[in-house]
């Protein structure tokens, strides 16, 4: 594996959508900045908010997108090519419907299984080979309830099984970025069971 460089956390930017389910991405950089004791600071160049964080001994970029989700890939490339990182050397912590809630598993490459962030990261870049953070939001049970799903905030029970799998993914972070992905991968799987 290309040593990791950047996290990128998706969510949607405005104090309304701060605690929605399409937002765990969001929450997992955040959570990730506060335990590093880090800030993120506004930078144009990069169309987000930045962080910079050492873990493991390494020094990483934190990417909060100020697009909306749906425009997560032009902030996504702004970053790659400024910070001259390559994809394959980037994390992208995001919501996945198809997980139910307190599950996060780290994967690489793919599709984008429908979520518009990703959807918008391959586009830019041409193509999805670059590692990505599922966080576990389920789903709502028909396609047609999706968008309300996500734009709304979990119950009280769903949304500490979010934390825990955030808090779960926190955990397995250092592994990965010392180059011990499938070490992360079996811990995640593990987790909470």
């Amino acid at each position: 594996m290309a040593e990791l460089r950047l996290i990128v956390g998706l969510g949607n930017p405005g104090a309304e959508y701060a605690n929605t389910r399409h937002n765990a991405g969001f929450r997992f950089i955040d959570a990730l900045a506060e335990r590093a004791d880090a800030r993120f600071g506004v930078d144009a160049k990069v169309f987000g908010e930045t962080a910079r964080i050492d873990i493991a001994g390494r020094s990483l970029w934190l990417l909060k997108p100020a697009t909306f989700m749906n425009l997560s890939g032009k902030a996504v490339a702004a970053a790659l090519r400024y910070w001259k990182i390559a994809p394959e050397e980037m994390l992208v912590a995001h919501d996945e419907l198809d997980l139910p809630p307190g599950t996060a598993r780290l994967k690489f490459g793919g599709g984008h299984g429908g979520q518009n962030g990703l959807r918008d990261i391959a586009a830019h870049l041409g193509h999805g080979e670059f590692h990505r953070l599922r966080v576990g939001i389920g789903h709502p049970g028909h396609k047609d309830r999706v968008v309300s799903w996500v734009l709304n905030r979990p119950g009280q029970d769903d949304a500490i099984l979010i934390d825990r799998a955030i808090d779960d993914a926190l955990a397995v972070l250092p592994l990965m970025v010392a180059n011990d992905v499938n070490e992360a991968m079996k811990r995640l799987h593990t987790a909470g069971k």
